[in-house]
Parts: C-alpha cells; structure tokens; sequence
C-alpha cells in the first residue's frame, strides 16, 4: 500500500501550490502585410507570410 497523508492540507497552502497553474496568453502581434494578430516567429495564417516574403498559400473560407 502507498503511504497516506496523516493530515489535510489547508486550503491555503493548496492554494499557494497552485499559484503558478493559472493559463498564460501568449504574446500575439500583429502581422506587417494583413494587420491580423498571430504568434511570433511564426507563419501568419490568415494571409501565409514570414518575415515579408509569402511562403504559404492560404485558401479563403469562402473558395474552401
């Protein structure tokens, strides 16, 4: 058998445990060519450019 706690921990101190696992929103910015928030460092999907050069070809909801 796996060793059981003798006491329960307050609400405090489970409280103080968690702090640290609330969500964190990633920083977005915005893209240069279609002014649509994306995440740095990476391929705008809604108009499929890097660094000002098109490197993805995006189909539109609408032709999809």
């Amino acid at each position: 058998m796996t060793p059981q706690p003798k006491r329960k921990h307050s609400k405090g101190r489970t409280h103080r445990r968690r702090a640290h696992d609330a969500l964190v929103l990633h920083g977005l910015i915005e893209c240069p060519t279609c002014h649509a928030m994306r995440l740095p460092h990476t391929v705008c999907p809604s108009c499929g450019n890097y660094k000002g050069e098109k490197v993805l070809e995006v189909q539109s909801e609408s032709n999809a």
